[in-house]
């Protein structure tokens, strides 16, 4: 091995071969690190000897390279999160989420009526104003998550834990969500707070058990009420629809019998009129018209002559007795 690195022949160097490649290698390096990138979603803010130059919108851009001119890219068209007592995976920033064991501290808070709640929310906002983002305030992401935990207590803190586990939910939302921008605005963090979203809203483990039993009772309580307005609902209007039927019934029936008896009378005026008029004629054809219709109704007739003198042989009253 030894031998055959003695056969190498040896490669003459000349200062001049080693000046023209040091100046290429300086060459080379300004070519590349004069140039730089923004990404679609951002802004640059170009920074020259460490003070504030320029924004720099989207594209290729050129400055001044050696750590003369430094760039920051700010997300301002990505819509960022901060959770509180949870994470989520993939993080697009680097305050989203709280070491596990803050998890439990950031979201117990007292109620307005002095109990606990555990709270579980995520706030998403955007970055409006890249220069005041980056300096007008030290750390502003985690200057965000000591905000939003603040309004939070304060927003829980003025109301019932009933209101904070029930139906208070979105009205927490929407004032934490005013709160946190104003607090956002007079810092001029250069931020605008999008949506305050509760998640998990639960009361302390060792009450848990005690919460679901009020809350199965209070829904058994719902679902009863709920049962009686139905029933209540059936049973009044089949009763009022019965009653407006009886009430129709009653009077078809009066103006029927009202009718009726008008009919009646005037049926007798006319007769006695007709009777005044001929007394004898109506009188024989009221008789006929009786007979013409009581007539019919015998199942037996038996027709006598008027000199005919007994008759009790003809009616066989042993026979209609037995058929009796």
């Amino acid at each position: 091995m030894a031998q055959e690195l003695q056969k190498l022949p040896d490669i003459k160097v000349s200062p001049k071969t080693i000046t023209l490649g040091v100046i290429t290698a300086i060459l080379l390096y300004i070519g590349f690190s004069s140039y730089y990138t923004v990404s679609a979603e951002s802004v640059g803010v170009l920074q020259r000897f460490g003070h504030y130059h320029r924004i720099v919108e989207p594209g290729l851009h050129w400055k001044i390279p050696f750590g003369v001119d430094t760039l920051i890219q700010v997300p301002i068209k990505r819509q960022l999160k901060e959770e509180f007592g949870f994470g989520t995976p993939g993080a697009t920033f680097e305050n989203q989420v709280a070491s596990k064991q803050q998890w439990n501290l950031e979201t117990t808070i007292v109620t307005g009526d002095l109990n606990t709640a555990q709270v579980e929310w995520v706030i998403q906002f955007r970055i409006e104003n890249a220069f005041d983002f980056l300096f007008k305030v030290r750390d502003p992401g985690e200057a965000l998550r000591d905000i939003s935990e603040s309004v939070m207590r304060e927003v829980v803190g003025d109301r019932t834990v009933d209101e904070v586990l029930t139906v208070g939910r979105q009205e927490i939302e929407t004032n934490a969500q005013i709160q946190m921008q104003e607090v956002v605005n007079l810092y001029e963090m250069g931020l605008r707070i999008d949506q305050v979203q509760l998640k998990n809203v639960n009361p302390p483990d060792p009450v848990q058990s005690s919460f679901d039993e009020v809350n199965e009772a209070q829904q058994e309580r719902e679902r009863m009420i709920n049962v009686a307005h139905g029933e209540y609902n059936k049973a009044v209007p089949r009763a009022r629809g019965k009653a407006d039927q009886n009430i129709q019934a009653a009077q078809g029936y009066a103006i029927q019998r009202v009718n009726q008896a008008q009919g009646d009378a005037s049926k007798f005026n006319a007769l006695l009129t007709e009777y005044v008029k001929a007394p004898e004629v109506t009188e024989r054809r009221l008789y006929l018209e009786t007979m013409a219709e009581v007539l019919p109704e015998v199942e037996q007739k038996i027709v006598l002559d008027v000199k005919a003198g007994n008759v009790l042989p003809l009616l066989n009253l042993n026979r209609q007795q037995g058929n009796q």
